[in-house]
């Protein structure tokens, strides 16, 4: 994690409690706890605990930093190719655990 603003969100992800700060919320509803980048959610876990992630159609260096921050998920590009947890991605909604 690079930046400070993607450390605290993880936190309160991972915590699973509301948090906002700039253009990164974190909201918690009913057991679903949703990351959210400019408004487009990038990452849920269900009450069951399954984690997903998306870049939301946005495949920029701020998406991947904070799917990156979050324990067990891994983003980048390679050659134009995103990669998910060194699997090539589309980047719709998968599901990481």
């Amino acid at each position: 994690m690079s930046r400070r603003i993607t450390q605290n969100a993880v936190n309160a992800f991972e915590a699973k409690r509301n948090w906002s700060s700039d253009n990164t919320t974190v909201t918690a509803t009913n057991g679903t706890i949703v990351l959210s980048l400019h408004g487009n959610a990038i990452a849920k876990v269900n009450r069951r605990g399954t984690l997903r992630v998306t870049t939301a159609g946005w495949n920029t260096p701020t998406t991947k930093e904070r799917l990156n921050g979050i324990p067990g998920v891994s983003v980048y590009t390679k050659r134009g190719q995103l990669y998910l947890n060194d699997k090539k991605w589309n980047g719709k909604w998968t599901v990481v655990k």
